[in-house]
């Protein structure tokens, strides 16, 4: 049964620092704040991240000027999105498929820290 969740262990780790964040800071701050804040949380966890990693696009082969940009890449295989909103949408959760469909991995976070009582994080598998 473990082996059909991908990047089990690795999720379970953001998902601790995602929640260790949301209990320090609370609701209602920006985006730009959270993202400083997993940032340190993901350094302090050993957690290995890569944030605003530019992902080119390609327009059949030929590369585009256009690029995606998310706000972390972690593990080198997932993509984390954040969004400090009332409410995510289909739209939000579109744009993590496109990211993953752009960088060829399976696996998309999309947190959101201003969804009232707790943060919410979904899995987004490609």
């Amino acid at each position: 049964m473990d082996a059909e969740i991908l990047y089990k262990e690795e999720c379970y780790q953001i998902q601790g620092a995602v929640f260790e964040v949301y209990r320090e800071m609370g609701g209602g701050f920006l985006e730009a704040v959270y993202q400083e804040c997993l940032g340190k949380e993901f350094l302090k966890r050993g957690i290995p991240f890569i944030e605003h990693k530019e992902i080119k696009l390609y327009y059949k082969s030929e590369p585009l000027r256009q690029t995606y940009i998310p706000d972390f890449i972690c593990n080198e295989s997932i993509i984390v999105e954040l969004k400090a909103l009332a409410v995510t949408t289909g739209e939000h959760k579109v744009q993590v498929i496109n990211y993953l469909k752009a960088s060829g991995m399976r696996l998309g976070l999309l947190i959101n820290f201003g969804g009232g009582s707790k943060a919410t994080v979904e899995r987004i598998v490609l």
